[in-house]
């Protein structure tokens, strides 16, 4: 079945950027809805329970409860510690299934959470990984995944992080029910969980990423700023060490999620299967004609077929400068071309900055997609 609804959502997402798709778009109002409904594999209701069980009570608690549940003993001092207890004090050594059980289970949330936009919460969390990512300086060393500061009040406040909480706020029962992974592995563990189980490409996962407090906050500024064009897309990037191609690569993710008027101040969503992964979102700056959308918000762009989806001025910036256009090209004629460079930049985005372990050699772990 799910290979089945991977092909539909394949068709009816390729369908949709035809050029036929203007003198059909009434016809195709009703398959539209189907194909979004079919795209998010059926969700249930529930929304994401928010723990109100503070993780230091916790750990106390089972510290405490050394009777209840299996435990070991320590070496030198014969004391007793449950496993959960093992874990948080770091005498916890994650193998490859541990990291897959965390992967599981974020895929079984996706697949039971459906009261975010478009039926799934796979886009906020991609967008996750990514803005706690992107934040990398390589002339000073700071920000990247590692460290998660996006959980403290400076950066979490962050106009382009508006909206995140959402995310985090999903991944808090993860993080509760596996106290041993921290939040910066986790996040970017989440983030190539969505990617796969919404059929984009399988991207490797190096753990070893740990969170700092609020000290290590990064300044404001050091994401996109979607308002702006091609010099400004070339400051923020190439400060993190991407060229062009990696640019309009990473750009691809696009084809995901939406812009909300209370959060960014844009609106609407680029692609019209916001939950699959495609490469949609470069043929549409190709083949759609954009204009301006007349409304009291910030500049977008708006397609004038079914004036439903919106562009950005840093979208549109990479089909009016030379250089972009050539590789959004490439990736709207090639979308296995596009799969393949979206793998290997995300890839080097989520690890910009890690300390990893120079005396690890483990080989990337790449995880079974459930879907």
């Amino acid at each position: 079945m799910a290979s089945a609804t991977r092909s539909f959502a394949r068709a009816g997402a390729a369908f949709k950027s035809t050029p036929f798709r203007s003198a059909t778009r009434t016809a195709l109002s009703a398959p539209r809805q189907a194909f979004r409904q079919q795209s998010r594999r059926g969700y249930a209701s529930e929304g994401p329970a928010k723990s109100s069980f503070p993780l230091s009570i916790g750990v106390a608690a089972l510290a405490v409860a050394g009777g209840a549940g299996y435990y070991f003993i320590s070496q030198g001092n014969g004391s007793l510690l449950s496993g959960s207890a093992k874990e948080t004090a770091g005498l916890f050594t994650p193998t490859f299934d541990d990291y897959q059980k965390v992967y599981n289970e974020i895929a079984e949330r996706l697949e039971e959470k459906d009261d975010y936009d478009d039926g799934s919460y796979g886009p906020v969390l991609v967008r996750l990984a990514w803005h706690c990512s992107g934040t990398f300086d390589k002339e000073t060393g700071t920000g990247g995944s590692n460290g998660a500061t996006m959980r403290f009040a400076p950066e979490g406040d962050h106009g382009a992080n508006a909206g995140l909480v959402a995310a985090r706020d999903f991944l808090a029962p993860v993080k509760a029910k596996h106290p041993w992974i921290s939040y910066s592995d986790l996040w970017i563990l989440a983030g190539i969980c969505a990617i796969q189980e919404m059929q984009g490409p399988v991207i490797p996962f190096r753990p070893g990423r740990q969170d700092k407090d609020a000290a290590a906050c990064t300044p404001d500024g050091r994401l996109p700023d979607a308002s702006q064009g091609n010099k400004h897309l070339r400051a923020i990037f190439g400060r993190m060490g991407f060229n062009d191609q990696e640019i309009v690569a990473l750009s691809g993710a696009h084809a995901l999620g939406r812009c909300h008027t209370d959060r960014s101040g844009f609106e609407g969503p680029w692609t019209f299967s916001p939950t699959v992964v495609t490469n949609d979102y470069y043929k549409l700056l190709l083949n759609e004609k954009w204009n301006w959308k007349k409304w009291n918000g910030p500049k977008q762009y708006e397609d004038k077929t079914t004036k439903s989806l919106m562009m950005l001025p840093t979208d549109m910036a990479l089909v009016s400068d030379k250089s972009f256009r050539s590789f959004v090209e490439k990736y709207a004629n090639d979308e296995s071309l596009f799969m393949k460079d979206f793998a290997n930049v995300i890839t080097k985005l989520f690890e910009l900055g890690v300390p990893f372990a120079e005396t690890t050699e483990q080989a990337p772990m790449k995880f079974k997609p459930t879907a």
